[in-house]
């Protein structure tokens, strides 16, 4: 069993293009049209056969008031990923990339959160000690 792909909720999804793609250099998977809604996702150009994230617009009304809720609670949406986190925070803020505070250590990964200007909180994470590829 493999997992292939996650959801984010996104408020835009042409502004979440722009910010996943654009700002934090994810590559675009899918790109599907799906009678009035598209299906898109992103993913790693790092790991391009890894899993692909799928931004979900929120259209389903529940759907917006469970990302509120997540947002005003300090709760991510998901998580990233990167081998350098203080570079990456360096490269993010030129871009103007809003963080909620800096990077943190937590045991075994240093951490911290930012917005992604569609509505949710994303955690990136560095991983104390990268695991072997392919034993994640």
């Amino acid at each position: 069993m493999t997992i292939d792909f996650s959801s984010v909720m996104v408020d835009d999804l042409d502004k979440a293009i722009s910010f996943y793609i654009g700002i934090l250099g994810l590559v675009k998977g899918a790109d599907i049209p799906m009678e009035e809604y598209r299906f898109v996702t992103v993913y790693s150009p790092e790991k391009p056969d890894g899993a692909q994230l799928i931004l979900q617009p929120t259209n389903f009304p529940p759907s917006k008031t469970y990302q509120k809720a997540l947002f005003d609670a300090g709760l991510p949406a998901t998580s990233l990923i990167t081998k350098d986190i203080n570079a990456e925070v360096r490269s993010l803020k030129s871009k103007g990339v809003v963080f909620r505070g800096e990077p943190r250590d937590a045991g075994v990964i240093l951490t911290v959160v930012f917005e992604d200007t569609c509505g949710n909180l994303v955690n990136l994470v560095q991983p104390k000690m990268m695991p072997p590829s392919g034993n994640r």
